[in-house]
C-alpha cells in the first residue's frame, strides 16, 4: 500500500473486511427483520459472548453499517439497526441464508435443524 492507497485482488475481499468472521453476518442477518436491543440480539444469537457482541457491534457502527440509538431514560434504552448502507447487504444476507437451507438440506436431510424462522415479509 503506497500513498493511502488500498488495493484488493477482488471486491469479495472488500465485502468480508467489513462483514466477515462467524458472528457479524449473523447479527447483520438479525438486524434487517428491525431494529434490536443488545438482550435481543444475545437471545436470537445465543452462543455469542456479551463481550464479542459488543466489540462486533462497535466494529459495525464504526464502519457505518449500523447505527446504535441511545434513548435518553431510566433506565437506559439501546437499539441497534441498520444505516441506509446496512441495508444495502440485506440481499446478499438473505441470500446467504437461503444457501444455507439448502446446504443444510443436502448435507443433513431430514436431521438438519434450523432454529430461527424469519417472520414473513409484509408484501
Amino acid at each position: 500500500m503506497k500513498n493511502g492507497e488500498k488495493i484488493y485482488n477482488t471486491a469479495v475481499e472488500a465485502t468480508l473486511e467489513v462483514i466477515g468472521g462467524k458472528w457479524k453476518p449473523v447479527i447483520l442477518f438479525h438486524l434487517t427483520f428491525g431494529k434490536k436491543r443488545n438482550g435481543e440480539l444475545m437471545q436470537l444469537v445465543p452462543d455469542m459472548s456479551q463481550k464479542v457482541l459488543t466489540q462486533q457491534l462497535k466494529e459495525l457502527e464504526k464502519d457505518g453499517i449500523v447505527n446504535r440509538i441511545v434513548h435518553n431514560q431510566v433506565p437506559p434504552k439501546v437499539e441497534y439497526e441498520l444505516t441506509d448502507f446496512g441495508w444495502s447487504l440485506k440481499e446478499i444476507l438473505h441470500a446467504m441464508c437461503r444457501w444455507g437451507d439448502v446446504y443444510i438440506d443436502k448435507k443433513y436431510g431430514a436431521n438438519g435443524k434450523i432454529l430461527f424462522t424469519p417472520p414473513m415479509p409484509d408484501e
